[in-house]
């Protein structure tokens, strides 16, 4: 029985790949077809690509049937062989020796202790502080001060996860329950590292937390217990976790003291980097003087592994693998066909350039790295579609249109075009958005998003490949044609125009709103700072003399390490503050004052 078991699988596996040698090498279909379309994302949204990870072997094998396509539609690849690869960071392996000792006690590693995954390399012996839920006065209209009252300096500080109003989004606290946040609060107080314990209310399981997703690290040890260990860690002291919580629930006011109980703790974190990439190709215009401009086809090929805490998965529980037919399968598949028509019949006068973005989920990354370093220059691209979540066509035929405002004449063009299909388009007309278009919009680049919208599946494991509508599917990829097609052969290039803030929304806490009005290196390019990769014009940091490039490291005087602690430094300050931001520039270091 076992015999056949595996001489099973071994058939099973033997077809798989003589069914992805046919798909890659065979002659392109010139038209798009919902059987070539249903190939490729059951293929790329297959178990054997486990979900196309950033730097997984799925991930690497999705980047080679990509660019194997780009080659047998006759397309020629660009960058390094049709590869431009970068490393992006996946997140943190604990090593040797994580320890945590309670007056004696050792507690186990994985049972009753972890260490956060954003938390420093660190060896501490102190006294504990109990701080209530690790609130510190400051901007930002907060009076809460957990640390008012009590000495934290050289200490640990032990604090409740959340916050008192976990059900108010406008609440002060919305920001200040941020478990990154409280450390950063912390360390600001002199602490010498930090304890993080769920209340009751929090967590009534009492999970730790195992998070893999490494984003940067702050300058202190983070360390999770269970609240059995921190209990251990009371004994001395009035009340147990559940009891404290109630209390300040109760009062809504800080109550902190000293434990009396000394901890002996280190953290060994190790990070994981890998390599992936974008593929690139391109194909050539008929025309002698516009072939030298380009359209950019471009649409996200990687997707979120199988799941987890920390990986963007709506079904964190579930550590299976996450298809993503929808996202991005769907969008690549589409990008593939429309490649092969664009190559198979009467050439364009202008040219294009096919990219397939890696690291999409993890903020944008392949999208960020193409822009520092385009294959041709910035001013050659005149345009890019980008296609995310494009297979899940409903009965009302909705097909969202976004960055129509981003070109004068852009929503003209969508519209003259969606009429032949029957859309019911939902245009959207600011440029910026969460994909891949957003890094080309920030370089002044008109844009257009197509995608038929979010559903339930989006971000689980049941973004499968039989739940694609492929005849909608199919009719989303001839629009996209026909659009590419008529932004080749215009006789001008389309002109930008600016719809919409270039930069995120900025970060809330309570009712207020506050922003330097720049887009930030999400990519973490630089280190020891972050990048301010656009500065929008007659906005705050714009108005003070920042520029394209600059890198802030310190806000009021207070480090910028990374887009994390830029985004924690906002959160402390209100509309209306004066504040100076300490940026480099080159060789030089300035300080702008700016007024919110």
């Amino acid at each position: 029985m076992l015999k056949n078991y595996i001489s099973a699988r071994y058939l099973f596996a033997a077809g798989f790949l003589f069914l992805y040698i046919c798909i890659s090498c065979t002659r392109a279909e010139p038209e798009i077809t919902v059987e070539e379309l249903r190939q490729h994302i059951e293929y790329l949204a297959s178990e054997e690509l486990g979900g196309r990870y950033p730097g997984s072997e799925g991930d690497r094998l999705a980047a080679e049937y990509i660019r194997n396509q780009f080659i047998r539609s006759g397309l020629t690849p660009g960058a390094d062989d049709g590869y431009q690869y970068f490393t992006v960071t996946t997140g943190v392996t604990a090593g040797e020796g994580n320890r945590l000792d309670i007056d004696g006690y050792e507690a186990l590693h994985g049972t009753e202790f972890t260490p956060m995954s954003f938390s420093a390399n660190a060896a501490v012996s102190a006294e504990v502080v109990f701080c209530g839920y690790g609130f510190s006065a400051g901007n930002g209209g907060m009076s809460w001060d957990d640390y008012e009252e009590v000495d934290t300096d050289g200490r640990w500080v032990m604090v409740l996860r959340g916050d008192p109003e976990p059900d108010d989004p406008n609440s002060i606290f919305a920001t200040r329950g941020n478990d990154r946040f409280k450390a950063y609060q912390a360390a600001e107080n002199g602490a010498a590292g930090i304890i993080l314990v769920s209340g009751i209310k929090y967590s009534a399981d009492d999970v730790l937390d195992n998070s893999v997703a490494h984003q940067g690290s702050v300058s202190i040890p983070v360390i999770q217990v269970t609240r059995h260990a921190a209990d251990m860690i009371l004994s001395l002291s009035p009340a147990t976790v559940e009891e404290l919580e109630g209390k300040l629930l109760e009062n809504m006011q800080p109550f902190s003291f000293n434990t009396g109980t000394t901890v002996t703790a280190s953290t060994n974190l190790l990070v994981d980097d890998a390599t992936t990439m974008n593929v690139i190709a391109s194909l050539e215009g008929s025309d002698p003087l516009l072939k030298n401009e380009y359209i950019v086809i471009g649409a996200h090929y990687d997707h979120l592994g199988t799941g987890g805490e920390g990986s963007g998965s709506r079904s964190p529980g579930a550590e299976k693998v996450h298809p993503g037919a929808d996202d991005n399968a769907s969008g690549v598949a589409a990008m593939i066909e429309i490649a092969e028509k664009l190559a198979s019949g009467q050439r364009p006068r202008r040219s294009y350039i096919f990219i397939a973005f890696g690291a999409e989920e993890k903020g944008l990354i392949g999208s960020s790295r193409f822009m520092e370093d385009p294959v041709v220059g910035k001013e050659q691209i005149t345009a890019m579609i980008n296609l995310d979540m494009v297979g899940r066509k409903n009965e009302e035929k909705v097909l969202q249109i976004g960055g129509v405002g981003s070109s004068a004449g852009g929503e003209d063009i969508v519209n003259s075009i969606s009429g032949r299909y029957g859309f019911s388009t939902r245009l959207m007309y600011e440029g910026y958005g969460p994909s891949d278009h957003a890094s080309f919009y920030a370089k002044d680049i008109p844009v257009f998003f197509i995608t038929t919208g979010a559903h339930p599946e989006y971000h689980t494991p049941d973004d499968r490949a039989d739940l694609i509508n492929y005849g909608g599917l199919e009719q989303v990829a001839l629009f996209v044609h026909d659009l590419a097609e008529e932004l080749g052969n215009r006789d001008r290039k389309l002109t930008f125009t600016e719809a919409g803030p270039r930069v995120p929304s900025a970060p809330r806490h309570g009712n207020r709103q506050v922003s330097l009005g720049i887009m930030p290196d999400f990519a973490s390019v630089v280190s020891g700072g972050l990048r301010a990769d656009i500065v929008s014009p007659g906005r705050p940091a714009d108005l003070a003399g920042m520029k394209n490039g600059d890198i802030i490291v310190a806000i009021n005087g207070q480090p910028v390490g990374d887009i994390h602690e830029y985004m924690y430094r906002l959160s402390q300050l209100s509309r209306g503050d004066i504040i100076n931001v300490e940026v480099e520039r080159g060789d030089t270091r300035e300080i702008l004052i700016i007024h919110l």
